[in-house]
């Protein structure tokens, strides 16, 4: 079998397909910068495609077997499958093909410090706060996180620092092709249950990416996450945890919340490590703060760091994000796509103050939302208003049988929209000064609370 290390050196060239995608498009930079050739095919034209010609990459629009004539090895997201024209082509003429996860994996071993924020959910945040902690500590650290930073200006950097950090997806198991030294456990929950037979299979997966860490390496858990701590039963590496609710190694004291924004001391072992005022409301970004704090506890940075940082994140663009206002209405937009980030989101919609909750719910594939139908009609009883759009079908086909109006149906109260323009009509019916309209969902949910605001 090929090893892509072979592969990843000056001189080689290197053809990314879906080289535009969130974590093509800094793979492809990080690449170009180590003196790889690089070319790339993406569906559609982007910024992020603008960007990578800007930097001298070629980029084809389109996929079409003559795009890797020129090339000596192929990377691909999992969503381009082997019936892909590149893919066959490449195959017919003997190039190895690999996954991204593989080439990062790869690009993460030329660093002293590798940072790895796993989970369920909350890894954006979590990698996010990270991100900012680095930098205020002068790491000139290289990034990917599956959102946009406004400290960025994108969702990666590519930087000259030994430390990289990056947020790791369990689906496919996509993480367990990388090195982690530090490895960051947030929760671990039944999902992605297309690939996943059960929440057993999911807690192994979490097990095997935990022993990727070697001994000089972290590994920092939730303690108040079932989940998360079974998946780490039997490990021979010791792990530090975090918490609130259970006896913990970092944990936070004197918390108070300022409009619906945490401010807390976190604690290592009883003593103060340092003070945190966060920027993002909510009591689960408490614990993705305390996570953040222990991973850089982890690299030896000083409590200074970790509060400038945490007080400087602001969120990540989709998570609790400020759109803008609608007669009197303010308008949000979050990715929550599972149950239990619902149950964060919507909880803490409650809290800071509005006279209403409106929430419009996008559920992303046939496979979650049949599998997690209760837990999804219990959360979405919580707002005043929900408003159902129809499933975001990502990856799948409807063979289940299953919509959105199964869920409207089982919340009393609530709207089943078929499109994005039905919710936006429903938003203008309905919304009046004080409330607050949260767009919600991992598809495409957003473009109905922009459509609003266009006047």
């Amino acid at each position: 079998m090929e090893n892509i290390r072979d592969y990843m050196v000056p001189g080689k060239r290197a053809h990314l397909i879906g080289i535009g995608g969130v974590s093509m498009s800094p793979l492809a930079e990080v690449l170009h910068h180590n003196g790889i050739t690089v070319h790339g095919s993406d569906m559609r034209e982007s910024e992020a495609v603008q960007h990578l010609r800007s930097l001298g990459i070629d980029i084809k629009i389109g996929h079409y077997s003559a795009n890797v004539e020129d090339c000596d090895y192929i990377i691909r997201t999992a969503a381009v499958h082997d019936d892909n024209p590149e893919i066959m082509a490449a195959h017919k003429k003997g190039l190895p093909v690999f996954e991204r996860a593989q080439a990062w994996g790869a690009i993460m071993q030329q660093y002293k410090n590798a940072i790895c924020i796993s989970g369920t959910h909350g890894k954006t945040t979590t990698t996010s706060m990270m991100t900012y902690i680095t930098m205020a500590a002068s790491l000139d650290p290289t990034i990917m996180v599956g959102g946009t930073l406004p400290l960025l200006g994108s969702g990666y950097r590519v930087g000259h620092g030994d430390t990289i950090v990056l947020e790791s997806c369990e689906y496919c198991n996509s993480f367990l092709s990388f090195f982690p030294t530090v490895a960051v456990i947030l929760n671990v929950e039944a999902d992605h249950l297309d690939f996943f037979k059960d929440l057993a299979d999911v807690e192994h997966s979490f097990h095997k990416f935990a022993e990727l860490v070697p001994a000089c390496g972290s590994i920092v858990v939730n303690a108040d996450d079932i989940g998360a701590m079974d998946s780490v039963k039997g490990l021979a590496h010791p792990i530090t945890t975090f918490g609130l609710e259970h006896a913990a190694d970092y944990t936070a004291a004197n918390i108070t919340f300022v409009n619906g924004f945490p401010e807390f001391d976190i604690m290592v072992h009883g003593q103060l490590y340092c003070h945190a005022a966060l920027q993002v409301p909510g009591q689960h970004n408490i614990l993705n703060a305390l996570a953040a704090a222990a991973a850089a506890d982890a690299l030896g940075l000083s409590g200074d760091a970790v509060s400038r940082g945490l007080s400087a994140f602001t969120g990540a663009g989709r998570r609790f994000e400020h759109k803008g206002n609608y007669n009197g209405a303010e308008v949000y937009d979050d990715y929550a796509h599972h149950p239990s980030e619902l149950h964060a989101l919507l909880n803490t919609a409650k809290t800071l103050g509005y006279k209403r909750v409106i929430c419009a719910f996008q559920p992303h594939t046939y496979s979650r939302t049949k599998a997690l139908f209760r837990e999804f009609v219990q959360e979405l009883k919580i707002p005043d208003i929900s408003i159902l759009m129809e499933i975001f079908a990502a990856r799948e086909t409807d063979t289940l049988g299953i919509s959105s109006k199964d869920l409207a149906d089982a919340i009393p109260g609530a709207i089943y929209c078929k499109t994005l323009d039905d919710v936006t009509k429903t938003f203008r019916a309905i919304a009046q000064e004080g409330d607050l309209i949260l767009t919600v969902g991992a598809g495409d949910i957003y473009l109905a609370g922009e459509k609003l605001l266009v006047k």
